[in-house]
């Protein structure tokens, strides 16, 4: 496969059968065959995505000593600023060439995962940054549930099997700054080849050249959305509670040829977590002689914290 399939989610959200069967068997396929897809059809407004990115423009542009009275590691960097190399990949010691912030899961008081939850973090200079960071994760947390309940169909699930883990989940939208380049990386790129912790990720801003994704034969093919696409990838989470049938695809952001390093990229992922709760151990129905079961059972909690520290967010 040389291309990201592309899909339209009206399909799965008309109230024609056989549209909704299209969109749930190309998605399925798409995630069993590479474990990406570009999505049309998705509940962000062009107007926020466009709002959003300025405002991360903004709080990006602002000084050091500022940005860093919104970073707290004491969390884990579950909220708010992690500076420049913080983070690397799961096997590497060199860090990322990005800088990035995190809103995560918004709840009321009468939430049984209000205590569980590290409340948002507010930057005080940029008023609309912490309002439009709300509103696109909401719009990307619906998205998310609607392609999961297509997914679970495609798994011979209820179709509403992901909703009680997903829409009070740990999830995570994380502007991302990859900063001009000015000198060369000493075994590093913007980001490393991974793959996500999480169930299904959602990104907005991928457009331009710079992420790439290892098909099955071991080559590197570009992952380019149209404007109006949001690029949805299978995590880790995902593919071990499937037994590995949806395939969650290792992937990396490299660095631009030399007459562009003076230049920033900007992405904003949206990291679809379920509760922390919720068992991912491999479901019945992915397991057969033929492919038997190839993880252990852990939650999704747990498994998250065991990624933290091995991508030292989180020093043991």
């Amino acid at each position: 496969m040389q291309n990201i399939p592309s899909v339209d989610l009206r399909d799965f959200l008309s109230n024609d059968p056989e549209r909704k069967e299209k969109f749930v068997n190309e998605i399925g396929t798409a995630f069993e065959d590479i474990g990406f897809v570009a999505l049309k059809g998705h509940f962000l407004d062009q107007k926020l995505v466009e709002e959003l990115y300025a405002e991360i423009r903004n709080f990006f542009s602002l000084p050091l000593e500022t940005k860093q009275k919104y970073e707290d590691l004491t969390i884990g960097g579950q909220r708010g600023y992690i500076s420049f190399g913080k983070e690397h990949a799961k096997g590497r010691k060199e860090g990322d060439l990005k800088e990035f912030w995190h809103f995560g899961q918004y709840v009321d008081g009468n939430s049984k995962y209000a205590s569980e939850y590290p409340k948002n973090i507010e930057v005080e200079e940029l008023p609309r940054f912490n309002i439009a960071g709300k509103e696109a994760y909401q719009m990307l947390e619906k998205t998310g549930i609607y392609v999961l309940r297509a997914l679970a169909l495609r798994l011979g699930l209820d179709e509403f099997y992901f909703d009680k883990y997903a829409e009070e989940g740990n999830s995570i939208l994380r502007p991302i700054h990859y900063p001009p380049i000015t000198s060369e990386p000493a075994n590093a790129i913007r980001a490393a080849a991974h793959g996500d912790i999480n169930l299904i990720t959602l990104l907005m801003g991928a457009q331009g050249k710079g992420l790439q994704v290892q098909n099955h034969t071991g080559e590197w093919i570009d992952a380019i959305a149209q404007p109006d696409e949001l690029v949805i990838n299978v995590g880790d989470m995902l593919s071990r509670h499937t037994n590995n049938k949806l395939k969650s695809t290792i992937h990396q952001v490299v660095n631009p040829p030399r007459e562009l390093w003076g230049t920033s990229r900007y992405s904003i992922p949206f990291f679809m977590h379920p509760v922390s709760n919720m068992k991912i151990d491999c479901l019945d129905n992915c397991i057969d002689a033929a492919h038997p079961k190839q993880f252990e059972d852990i939650t999704a909690g747990d498994f998250l914290y065991e990624r933290l520290i091995e991508l030292g967010l989180i020093k043991k």
